[in-house]
């Protein structure tokens, strides 16, 4: 073979290996492309990738997450981190500021009061305190684990929502507290005001809104089927927005202030500390009245009490959803999740903005339900939004960051589309769009490989593509594929993106049989109807003899009835065998006689992978069968493939044995019968006999045990004066039974 030649055969065996019919992965409608990745990138409620609003940030905090946030009249946000416990300040155009460093490690609430002083709460042993002119003081000590949520009436009045306990305290500007509504929940995660400034709140773990009246008065707005009332918005028209969810954050929250709380050594005396700038150490704060923290306080001679954790809950439940409460409490559901918890939302306009736990998400929900993934924040979790004059302010965790969305679009984005599983290796071919450019620009890039999850051993993004008639995919053939497409703005807009539709020939996958199963069954003959009995004529005649007697008829005899086999053995031959790519299967069955070599063909081109064949046309022997299946329906000629199976030996025995008996012979009182059975297929098992069609009892062979091809019986029998009729049977492995008669006298 030449050179040439020899290059020839092997591109024509590979482009064999991937013949067939091309499938087609496509990603055209809103929940194809809300399983990937955006970065820049919108998703708009029919189901179309364009910019995302631009996504400026604010402050990095370092923390750990922002849980609370709150803006002063002049624009200034107070932001509240965990796990050090710290408040943040941030002027407009300024950079974030520490303000108060806390004496436990979490910060989970802030609120401003009618006279702009911020009040804090901490956890666990949670604590309130007031902050004003850079001094903090503690404010009211509830007696409680945890403080989660604040809320200032207009005349000062502090609401405080606790755990574990589920109590809500009414503390009056001069910190005079009083245990306002005790819920006998776990937690109170909510608290706002509706539009006649009536409390509301919301609790944990049996999802409860309540609107409480008055002191130990509460009316039940909605009982949630998800345990955790995460936010409450009142809206203009008196409806109420709730967002609800599964995964029950306040628990994971408290047990990770316990953690916290735990590995943290004992800071001694509350302090009071004013602003410095964040990059300065905590240690170093100046200020008037400041009073530093020590670093490495001596432990207490006392065990510190820290608050249990909550009781732990199965998270793989987690699921989330939006309420509408209308002013006449019914209620709606306008949006939910099973894969995404919702951490807080925000009236915009006539849209509810809300946020989620999967990279940081951030939602638009219009009022007929539709809804548009605004953009990603790419980090673990969106936990707060906060709206402005012109501007939403997003704060998130891991990392603790706030984040502004001022409307204008991003300057660029990209979107990755989650990992296709061609399900073998594939040939990939074309890469194919729908887009309204509006004079932007689109490019697409993809990269392959053969693990589930991209990691480096895939290959390197290819280069860019931006002509869907050129769009040859030049990724190495693999199992897996992404594709990702850039987005850039033009004169007119940015450009939207309809849908994507990639085309691949998978390797035919070989087919596998598991199992061959061969099992005997016995199948009933059909009966033949009954011959009726002919009619009697309605006329006949005698012949009379010379005497005047009647002849004698004819006789015709006594038939004797035969008593005729019910039915016939056959083989239930049966293979279970399945196709990586779902083609369907045809199936053809041979088989052999262990001292042959060669397969016979039973049945071909079977479409159901069972068998049931007359096992009367095999002699008596040990015999292997052998399913194969074939995906040959479904591919080419070229390209099908088969895969079989042999069964484990199966013995056919359908001779029973033979039966030798010997003289009886009477030795007084006694009959001694001796016989021999004797089968040529395989051993006998046991013998049995009968007397005078009584039931059947078993005799011993005459070795102590059955097991060979011939075998020796011997029987006793009790000498009756009447004739006895012995009937003795034997049966072989196969439960082919032999049977002989004797008479007694």
């Amino acid at each position: 073979m030449t050179p040439l030649s020899r290059l020839v055969t092997l591109a024509l065996a590979a482009a064999l290996a991937f013949a067939g019919p091309a499938s087609v992965w496509e990603s055209n409608t809103y929940q194809d492309f809300l399983k990937g990745r955006f970065q820049g990138i919108s998703l708009t409620r029919d189901g179309r990738l364009t910019l995302a609003p631009a996504l400026e940030t604010l402050a990095n905090t370092g923390e750990a997450g922002v849980w609370s946030v709150v803006s002063a009249p002049d624009g200034t946000l107070f932001v509240s981190t965990g796990h050090r416990g710290r408040v943040y300040q941030l002027k407009p155009g300024g950079q974030p500021t520490l303000l108060w460093s806390a004496p436990l490690p979490e910060v989970f609430a802030l609120t401003l009061d009618a006279k702009g002083r911020l009040y804090a709460a901490t956890s666990p042993k949670g604590r309130i305190y007031r902050i004003e002119n850079g001094k903090a003081t503690e404010f009211f000590n509830p007696d409680s684990a945890y403080v989660w949520t604040l809320a200032a009436a207009p005349d000062g009045t502090i609401y405080a929502g606790t755990g574990d306990q589920g109590r809500i305290y009414r503390i009056t500007p001069d910190g005079k507290g009083e245990l306002y509504y005790e819920t006998g929940q776990a937690h109170i995660t909510a608290l706002a005001f509706d539009s006649k400034g009536r409390l509301l709140a919301g609790s944990e773990p049996n999802g409860i809104l309540y609107r409480i009246e008055a002191k130990n008065k509460a009316f039940v707005l909605y009982d949630s089927s998800l345990p955790e009332i995460r936010a409450i918005v009142p809206a203009p028209d008196g409806s109420l927005y709730v967002a609800a969810l599964g995964g029950t954050l306040a628990q994971k929250q408290a047990q990770s202030a316990t953690n916290a709380a735990a590995n943290q050594p004992n800071l001694g005396v509350v302090t009071t500390s004013i602003t410095v700038t964040a990059e300065a150490d905590a240690s170093a704060q100046t200020g008037v009245d400041l009073k530093p923290k020590p670093e490495a306080a001596k432990p207490p001679t006392g065990t510190t009490e820290v608050p249990p954790p909550p009781a732990a809950v199965d998270l793989s439940a987690e699921k989330a959803a939006l309420y509408r409460v209308y002013p006449d409490q019914t209620v709606e559901t306008l949006w939910s999740s099973k894969e995404e918890n919702v951490y807080d939302l925000a009236v915009r306009g006539n849209d509810l903005v809300f946020s989620t736990d999967l990279r940081g998400r951030i939602y638009r929900l219009s009022p007929d339900l539709k809804a548009t993934l605004l953009l990603e924040t790419l980090e673990g979790e969106t936990t707060r939004l906060l709206t402005g004059p012109n501007a939403l302010i997003a704060a998130t965790s891991n990392l603790g960051k706030l984040f502004r969305l001022n409307g204008r679009s991003a300057p660029a984005g990209a979107f990755e589309s989650p990992v296709h599983d061609a399900g073998n290796a594939a040939r990939w071919g074309r890469l194919e769009w729908r887009a309204d450019l509006n004079s932007g620009q689109l490019a697409f890039r993809t990269r392959t490989g053969n693990s589930m999850r991209p990691d480096k051993t895939w290959s390197e993004w290819s280069a860019p593509v931006s002509n869907p008639e050129q769009a040859a995919i030049s990724s190495p053939n693999a199992r897996f594929i992404q594709w990702k497409v850039e987005l850039a703005p033009g004169a007119n807009g940015a450009p939207l993106l309809d849908s994507v539709a990639l085309s691949y020939q998978p390797r035919n996958g070989r087919p596998t049989v598991r199992s061959v199963q061969v099992t005997p069954q016995w199948v009933a003959s059909q009966q033949k109807a009954a011959t009726p009995a002919a009619a009697a004529p309605t006329s006949f005649s005698i012949t009379v003899t010379d005497s005047g007697d009647a002849a004698s008829p004819t006789s015709a005899g006594t038939p004797t009835q035969t008593v005729n086999r019910s039915g016939s053995p056959q083989l239930y031959i049966s293979g279970q065998a399945d196709d990586p790519d779902g083609d369907k299967l045809t199936y053809a069955v041979y088989y052999r006689a262990e001292d042959e070599r060669e397969w016979k063909l039973l049945k071909a081109d079977l479409t159901d992978n069972t068998l049931l064949q007359d096992a009367e046309v095999f002699a008596d022997g040990r015999y292997l069968f052998r399913v194969v299946a074939s995906d040959r329906t479904a591919n080419s000629p070229s390209t099908a493939r088969d895969s079989d199976l042999v069964s484990q030996p199966v013995l056919l025995d359908q001779t029973p044995p033979h039966i030798t008996l010997q003289a009886p012979r009477r030795e007084g009182n006694e009959w001694v019968v001796e016989f021999e059975a004797l089968d040529e297929g395989s051993s006998v098992r046991r013998a049995e006999y009968s007397v005078n069609g009584a039931p059947w009892r078993l005799i011993d062979a005459a070795d102590g045990i059955a097991d060979s091809r011939r075998e020796r019986f011997s029987l006793r029998l009790p000498a009756a004066t009447a004739e006895t009729s012995l009937v003795v049977r034997a049966f072989d492995s196969a439960g082919n039974p032999g049977a002989a008669r004797v008479v007694l006298r």
